[in-house]
Parts: C-alpha cells; sequence; structure tokens
C-alpha cells in the first residue's frame, strides 16, 4: 500500500495521499483502535484539532493537530457550524468536526469520510449494544471499559457488568490473536499462575478505572513475548511492569523500521542452524553456560562448540559481560521487528 500511495503520489498528489488516509484508518479499525485513535489521526492528518461529539451517547473527543486530547480541559469553546464536519451515518446530524472552514475537499475531505466511518464502527460495537445485565466477559463491556474515551459513567456501568468494583484492582490482558480481556487482581502487583494458552502481555494491576493505560501496557508487553519453539524461542507471557528501560523499544522499532546490523547478523546466524536460535537464547538469559547446557539438554562442551559457530556468524563474542548484553539486546529488537506480537 505504501508503494502504491507512492507511486499515485507522483502521478497525482492528491490522489496519493487519499490513499494513505484509506490504509491509515484501514489499520485503525483492524487493530480495534479507540475513538480517541481515531480524532487524533484526523487531527493529525487535516493539520488542525478535530473532535467527534455524540449527545446521545456521551460522546466528546476533542484532540488538537498535535496529538493531545484536550476535551476534559476548560477553554475548547462550543462547535462552529461553519466548520468542516461529517455524520456519523447517512443523513445524520454532523458528528465529526474538523475545526477548519468548510466545505471539506481532497484530503479533508477523506480524512472525515474514513474517520467517520471508522468512529460510527467503534461506536455501533461498543455503545450501540448493551448488554442483557448479566455479569460476564461481555466483549462489548470491556471494550467500553477499556476506552478512555468512554464517559465515566459507561465505564462504571461496564466494571459493574463484568463484575469488577469501580474501587477494586484490575489489570488488562492483551492474548494474540484476541480481543483484550480483563482480570480482577486482589492485591496490586499481584501474579496470576501461568496457564496453556495463546501468548499474552500483562498490563499491571490498576485501579479498575485506569485499565485504559493497563491495556495499552498490556499491547506492549505482547509484543516482547514468542511462541517458545526452536524457532522462535523466548517466553510466551511478559508482563510489562517487569520490562523496565527495555518498554521505550517497542515505541521506536517494528515491522517497517530499519534492523540495524546486530539484528542483521543474529539472522544470518538463525538461517544458518536449526539449532541457533534456542542455543542463543539460552545462552544469553540464562545464569551459567552449564544451566544454558542443562536447559537445551546438551553436554556443556557440544554448547561451547556451537556458540563458537554463532560467533563467526554473529561477527562478536558473546562469552564477556559486554558481548552476551548485545546478544540479549538483538534478540529482543529481532523480536520487536516480527509482526507476530502486534
Amino acid at each position: 500500500m505504501k508503494e502504491l500511495a507512492g507511486k499515485l503520489a507522483a502521478l497525482d498528489p492528491d490522489a496519493g495521499a487519499a490513499l494513505q488516509v484509506i490504509a491509515y484508518f484501514d489499520r485503525l479499525v483492524e487493530g480495534r483502535a479507540s475513538l480517541e485513535a481515531l480524532v487524533r489521526g484526523a487531527a493529525v492528518l487535516s493539520g488542525c484539532p478535530a473532535r467527534l461529539v455524540d449527545e446521545e451517547r456521551g460522546v466528546r473527543v476533542r484532540v488538537t493537530a498535535d496529538g493531545v486530547r484536550t476535551d476534559r480541559r476548560a477553554g475548547a469553546g462550543p462547535v462552529d457550524p461553519g466548520w468542516m464536519a461529517a455524520p456519523l451515518a447517512p443523513g445524520g446530524a454532523p458528528a465529526l468536526w474538523l475545526e477548519r472552514p468548510g466545505p471539506p475537499g481532497g484530503v479533508h475531505a477523506m480524512v472525515l469520510e474514513r474517520a467517520s466511518a471508522a468512529a460510527r464502527e467503534v461506536l455501533d460495537r461498543t455503545r450501540g449494544r448493551a448488554p442483557a445485565g448479566e455479569r460476564g466477559a461481555d466483549p462489548a463491556s470491556v471494550e467500553v471499559l477499556l476506552d478512555r474515551s468512554a464517559p465515566e459513567p459507561a465505564r462504571r456501568r461496564a466494571a459493574r457488568l463484568l463484575g469488577l468494583r469501580a474501587t477494586g484492582t484490575a489489570r488488562a490482558v492483551a492474548p494474540a490473536g484476541a480481543a483484550l480481556l480483563v482480570e480482577a487482581v486482589p492485591v496490586p502487583g499481584g501474579r496470576a499462575a501461568a496457564a496453556e494458552g495463546p501468548r499474552a502481555g500483562i498490563g499491571p494491576a490498576v485501579p479498575v478505572l485506569d485499565l485504559p493505560e493497563s491495556a495499552v501496557a498490556a499491547r506492549t508487553a505482547l509484543r516482547f513475548t514468542a511462541e517458545g519453539t526452536d524457532r522462535d524461542p523466548g517466553p510466551r507471557t511478559v508482563y510489562a511492569d517487569e520490562l523496565g528501560g527495555l518498554a521505550p523499544l517497542a515505541e521506536t522499532v517494528g515491522p517497517g523500521t530499519e534492523p540495524i546490523p546486530d539484528v542483521r547478523a543474529l539472522e544470518r546466524a538463525v538461517a544458518s542452524a536449526p539449532w541457533a536460535a534456542r542455543t542463543l537464547h539460552s545462552f544469553a538469559f540464562a545464569m551459567s553456560l552449564r544451566t544454558a547446557a542443562a536447559e537445551l539438554t546438551l553436554h556443556h562442551s557440544t554448547l561451547q562448540g556451537r556458540l563458537t559457530q554463532a560467533e563467526r556468524w554473529l561477527g562478536w563474542p558473546v562469552h564477556d559481560p559486554r558481548g552476551r548484553l548485545r546478544l540479549q539486546l538483538a534478540l529482543t529488537l529481532w523480536r520487536l521487528h516480527r509482526t507476530h506480537g502486534l
């Protein structure tokens, strides 16, 4: 899509920009983005503040052109009927506004069209239907509870329907390939017993109404997980509050960023032998060479031989502290470059 948009931009700047807008909002919808993320996208892409106002469902979100949400502050002012706007449904009243005199045209029209359609889908999914009243893991209730843009009364009701006390403690769980979950935690910092199931990122334990922040952290933690196989070694469950200084790496490293030379070297090593990935991971994170050998069910001399070979592929020694840290970082970045944690 990026390549096609680039070619179109060379021929027709407006067509290329419109295609990029379509791709941008499609990605947000596929990732089940929140209303705040959708309005932020509209504001940043259009270069002016954007706001979503749906009085019937109690939704009011305003984000400035630099991505800062401001509707919770005083002074945002009323909607100007002269601004560019679009309804959430054909024939409906304007609900998504770009704070720029209209009528919209070009890229602004496309931003309004795609953002309003995406917002309608989110609202229909999360607020368009109410659970029947029984407590349970209703997906719509979970989504409302994890949506920072949802009004507090709606989020309190969602917590109640999920059997959570608004004054209690809970955490978000981001399973691979599935919608976010919420689980109650008896005490902050508590840990659940490991269970069989998909890879998962676990957000920090927080007050129930702060769960949106836990959900963001859970999605980040998911990116550091692995399948735990020979080709994809590593932890299947990662707790966000144990990432420490590694967490910011996820903001700058992803499938679309260029791998550093150490990651390229690691990729070559992994492609050179079926044992390379698990061997290097076990050695990098084990307490000692003998501990890694026991984990791999190898004699320590056999492991030593493998590491000697791997050092040739990598181009740096892994036995000294600096080289081992370099290997740990390369393995972590290698995981972040892949798409399976997104």
